[in-house]
């Protein structure tokens, strides 16, 4: 996630470190950088101009020229200038005070938007919520069936009509049902096209009129950069619309959407998609953004990632086994679910303050790859070998190895990286699990 302007940007900074005093041209020099840094992250150039101006103006200002630190609070002013670009706080999705509350999706086709759809729901199903999906995009083939396959998956009704065309009747007669069997919230997908068209905006406008909805969501794709500024403009002058939720931000590594969407079209960033997976949804928090733009970790959310995905009572096992020195590799793979869960080891760990620069000044590769044939390696063991790895001899080894398509070196390697890990746990009674890295073979 923005890991080309996040280089660019950490580069910049170091220019700057160990110098007692910064000069006024130290400072112009850096916010050349800094803007050219920005538009080639395709960050709107409005918005480029008046953020580096924003943050030349304090650069230049006490708080840096009478600083011992300059460069740091050179580092606290862009953090500071990016997240008021951004909100300066997250803004929550308004709920109606009578259910249900109703939220119309929109956006352009390809942007993700029934997938955000289902994800919305699952995330409203987390916070005590009983939502109902409806199904209007009527123009797309299988869209409703796509729809209806995703609600499954996340346990959240859907309410479609087989053959009908009348996306205003489906939503109107959606919120209908959802009110009859007392659903709270109900998330209307509409159809998208390939390019804001009179067409759908005049459908849009008519599901609008016909469900009064509490919010509309834009959903727009992050790595379309500055054509993702543009849809929210055109949406916006078309349908007032209440928030965006940007989806594919995982896999932007400029981030020009992100740091231009709200400045541009004066609405919230409400959630991020940061993943292919259904629970890969966050709120979004301006703070926690600017910090991960920055590399600098984003520590709330790694935790919240934690508590909803990691189970207290499996943790505090796991610590008395690590103690106890009687760890098994049928543990390790239970804690390593747990952990995969939380979204690709590259970006969870990601979000450890400083990890990144650790992990680039020792080029280490973060592999998702390797996890899973680390786990392909243990599932292929019986119960007796995960828990007794020593009776795990020549021929068990072969079996191993072509039961989880892996060599018989990858199953050696595993197994004695393993003991090596167990020794140092049980040396160190701390709890913790820091040598997954060295069963990732690094």
């Amino acid at each position: 996630m923005f890991d080309a302007l996040t280089d660019k940007l950490q580069g910049i900074f170091s220019g700057l470190k160990g110098r007692g005093k910064l000069t006024e041209s130290d400072i112009d020099q850096a916010m050349r950088a800094i803007r050219l840094s920005l538009l080639e992250a395709d960050v709107s150039l409005p918005v480029v101009k008046q953020l580096t101006s924003n943050i030349a103006a304090r650069a230049k200002g006490s708080e840096v020229m009478d600083s011992l630190t300059p460069d740091q609070q050179v580092v606290k002013i862009v953090s500071d200038e990016l997240t008021t670009l951004m909100g300066e706080s997250n803004v929550a999705l308004p709920l109606a005070s009578k259910p249900p509350t109703i939220v119309l999706m929109a956006g352009l086709q390809g942007s993700g938007k029934t997938t955000c759809s289902a994800k919305l729901a699952r995330y409203f199903v987390h916070q005590g919520r009983a939502p109902m999906l409806v199904a209007c995009d009527v123009h797309r083939p299988a869209a409703a069936e796509q729809l209806a396959v995703l609600g499954q998956q996340v346990g959240v009704p859907v309410h479609r009509e087989e053959g009908s065309k009348d996306a205003v009747g489906i939503a109107r007669r959606g919120i209908e049902e959802a009110r009859r069997t007392g659903r709270d919230l109900v998330i209307v997908d509409t159809a998208g096209r390939l390019t804001v068209d009179a067409e759908m905006m005049d459908e849009l406008v008519r599901i609008k009129e016909a469900v009064t909805p509490t919010s509309v969501v834009l959903v727009v794709d992050a790595m379309t950069g500055q054509t993702a500024v543009e849809v929210a403009k055109a949406f916006g002058e078309a349908v007032d619309f209440d928030g965006v939720a940007l989806t594919k931000l995982d896999g932007d590594a400029r981030g020009g959407a992100a740091l231009s969407v709200r400045a541009v079209s004066g609405k919230p960033i409400l959630f991020v998609g940061t993943g292919e997976k259904l629970e890969a949804l966050e709120p979004f928090h301006p703070d926690r953004m600017a910090s991960r733009i920055l590399g600098m970790g984003d520590v709330m959310s790694l935790i919240e990632r934690a508590q909803e995905n990691v189970d207290v009572g499996d943790a505090k096992r796991l610590e008395e086994k690590v103690r106890s020195g009687s760890l098994t590799l049928e543990d390790f793979l239970d804690q390593m679910q747990q952990v995969r869960k939380m979204g690709p080891m590259s970006q969870v760990l990601g979000m450890i303050p400083g990890f990144r620069n650790v992990a680039k000044a020792k080029d280490l590769q973060v592999d998702d790859g390797q996890l899973e044939r680390v786990e392909a390696i243990i599932r292929s063991m019986t119960l007796q070998e995960r828990r007794n790895p020593d009776v795990i001899n020549g021929s068990r080894r072969r079996r191993i190895a072509a039961g989880s398509g892996t060599s018989v070196q990858e199953v050696n390697q595993l197994l004695s990286q393993f003991k090596q890990m167990r020794k140092l746990m049980k040396q160190m009674g701390s709890g913790r699990m820091p040598a997954l890295g060295g069963l990732m073979g690094r």
